[in-house]
């Protein structure tokens, strides 16, 4: 044993096996979840009584095909269950947790297991789904054939519970080996694969050879070279559009709620810098904070639906085969799909991707989808480049064209980086398992949601309240003896670095002013909007599309010392493409820090998008002249 008083249970499985159903069904959904050392692999455990008083320790390890470790997921299911992790003792029993109606599949894993000549018990999950598609399982004849106790299971109805924790007692006596394991090599392998033939074609059999389930007919529709592309758009297009237009609704409580409170702290407070920084940086701060979680809950709920249905591994492989361009698979297109919404929960959403290298590289590039937050920058802009007079479509279609950009650009740099990162290895086509289709677990959901948001406000969110308060104080801080905010800001040390850096931008075409609105963009880059408004004196309106007007009337007609027109059509450019690329979110470099566990990735990456942006815009800019000229 591991200990006298609590014992420790390893979860294994195959993805899409129903282990996480069955560790919440045992704990009771009370979990601890931490990182894995030296990689983002998250693992959870909690505790549960067996049936005979027995304190017992559930480890939820990560799901695998197989233990021949070929990824970062397999590799610490590996360590755990041989007592190489050095974090956690070598458990005193595996539970492998296999799907009663993909049977052939799943036992290839659980050979391996029993091979690793630990106490093992199979959770046959499922077995409703497996009865319902036709199949007459014989969980006897399992357990006579393996060697050790097959408990069948409905894990999502808490259905064999029971049944499981009693098979769970000690003493946890070593399996014998198995006669099928004569050793390893490739004929070895034949051997387990004949084995697990024959002993479904005894322990799970169907009336007839080629009858066709419920999940195979609805795919004949959901994965029709023709009509299935059809329903992926509409679900995506769905999905998407409820991400952007909901969440409108309770961001725009949120900040209100934050602003009428910021409104009365600051009128029931002293006038000075306390007010100001309680007010405007930290209050301030956390509106720029939890104004990110609708979005956040939602596209995580989505995500919950859409891999609980059975859905999500449809999407991943229909797009796999558009993905490759990018050396990407199918995973990743959910993740970069939603960072259209925010960058912050794309990042997050790649948690569904299994390949670290290819997590790795969706992170990376996911930045480079034009997220909401650009809207209001290409909305100010767009229009200086046509006439009062110009129909919306052609506002539209150079819109379109500045999605478009970054869109390519994320996959042509995807494709190198890929490259850099597995050289001379060719483009990862993923092993994907088509789970049934069932009803969507709506606890699992839930609890996933929930676990997804407070991580992020409880992690992510600290380190951008603290960025948050650092931009108040370098806009605040020297004072200014004018009560004028545009003076004010001219007058502080981020006014000040704006007019030093002047030179820099001035090749994109820029002017000090300019150069201020980006730098305090860094903290949302909407804000570049309204220090805009501050620095050419644009009065509040409360409605904002007269607001953007006036403004937008203002730097049309803002010039150079020497007369000369500030906003023409070729500095505009150079500063859609600056937005385009520029990795100016902040909080977006916080999550991929704490995603990744590195703050060298997140630091590489906003240096390198932020260099990026500045050569294309130069390049744009300068190149412009030449033929303006």
């Amino acid at each position: 044993m591991s200990g006298e008083e609590t014992m420790i249970i390893a979860l294994v499985g195959n993805p899409n096996a129903g282990k996480t159903t069955l560790f919440n069904a045992l704990t009771g959904g009370n979990a601890r979840v931490g990182n894995y050392s030296g990689v983002t692999v998250e693992l959870k455990s909690g505790e549960f009584f067996s049936s005979h008083g027995n304190r017992m320790r559930v480890v939820d390890l990560p799901g695998c095909y197989s233990f021949k470790a070929v990824s970062a997921d397999e590799q610490v299911a590996v360590d755990v269950l041989s007592g190489a992790s050095g974090k956690i003792a070598r458990p005193d029993l595996v539970v492998c947790v296999v799907d009663a109606s993909n049977l052939e599949r799943h036992l290839v894993l659980a050979l391996d297991v029993i091979a690793l000549g630990l106490p093992a018990v199979i959770a046959l999950n499922m077995v409703d789904v497996a009865e319902k598609s036709g199949l007459r399982l014989d969980p006897a004849k399992l357990s006579e054939e393996l060697g050790v106790p097959v408990v069948p299971m409905q894990a999502n109805a808490k259905k064999g519970l029971v049944e499981l924790k009693q098979a769970i007692r000690p003493p946890f006596p070593a399996p014998a080996k198995p006669a099928w394991d004569t050793g390893n090599g490739e004929a070895a392998e034949n051997q387990r694969r004949k084995f697990v033939r024959d002993l479904c074609d005894l322990a799970a059999r169907r009336p007839t050879e080629h009858q066709m389930t419920v999940s195979d007919r609805i795919d004949a529709w959901l994965l029709h070279p023709v009509f299935g592309w059809v329903v992926f758009a509409g679900v995506m297009l769905g999905v998407f559009w409820t991400i952007f237009s909901f969440s409108a609704i309770p961001m725009d409580f949120i900040e209100g709620a934050l602003g009428s409170f910021g409104e009365w702290v600051g009128a029931n407070m002293a006038e000075g810098d306390l007010n100001s920084l309680v007010v405007d940086g930290v209050i301030g701060g956390l509106a720029g904070t939890l104004v990110f979680l609708p979005q956040i809950v939602l596209l995580f709920l989505f995500i919950g639906l859409l891999e609980s249905s059975g859905y999500m591994a449809r999407a991943a492989y229909l797009m796999d085969g558009v993905m490759s361009f990018a050396g990407l698979s199918g995973k990743a297109f959910l993740p970069l799909f939603s960072a259209h919404a925010c960058a912050i929960p794309g990042v997050m959403a790649a948690r569904t991707i299994d390949s670290p290298k290819e997590r790795l590289v969706t992170i990376f590039v996911a930045p480079w989808m034009s997220c909401s937050a650009r809207l209001p920058v290409y909305f100010l802009l767009i229009p200086l480049l046509l006439s009062a007079q110009a129909p919306a479509w052609k506002q539209a279609l150079i819109l379109a064209g500045v999605y478009s950009l970054g869109i390519i650009t994320s996959f042509i740099v995807a494709r190198i980086l890929r490259g850099r990162i597995d050289p001379g290895k060719k483009p990862n086509h993923f092993l994907l398992e088509l789970p049934p289709y069932r009803a969507p677990q709506w606890g699992y959901i839930l609890r996933h949601v929930g676990g997804r948001a407070w991580a992020f406000v409880s992690r992510a969110g600290t380190i951008i309240l603290g960025l948050s308060i650092l931009l108040w104080a370098l806009s605040t801080y020297p004072k200014s003896a004018s009560e004028d905010s545009a003076e004010q800001l001219a007058h502080s040390a981020m006014g000040r670095i704006g007019n030093v850096i002047e030179p820099v931008v001035k090749p994109l075409g820029f002017d000090g002013r300019i150069g201020t609105a980006i730098l305090t963009s860094f903290a949302a880059r909407e804000v570049f909007n309204t220090t805009m408004a501050v620095i050419f004196h644009v009065e509040e309106s409360d409605d904002e599309d007269a607001a953007t007007r006036s403004l937008r009337e203002k730097i049309a007609a803002a010039t150079w010392p020497d007369g000369r027109p500030l906003f023409t059509p070729l500095v505009v450019i150079s500063l859609l493409v600056f937005y385009v690329y520029a990795l100016q979110c902040l909080p977006t470099s916080a999550v991929v820090a704490r995603e990744i566990g590195s703050w060298k990735w997140a630091v590489g990456q906003f240096f390198f998008m932020s260099g990026f942006a500045y050569v294309v815009a130069l390049l744009v800019y300068q190149i412009g002249r030449l033929f303006m000229r």
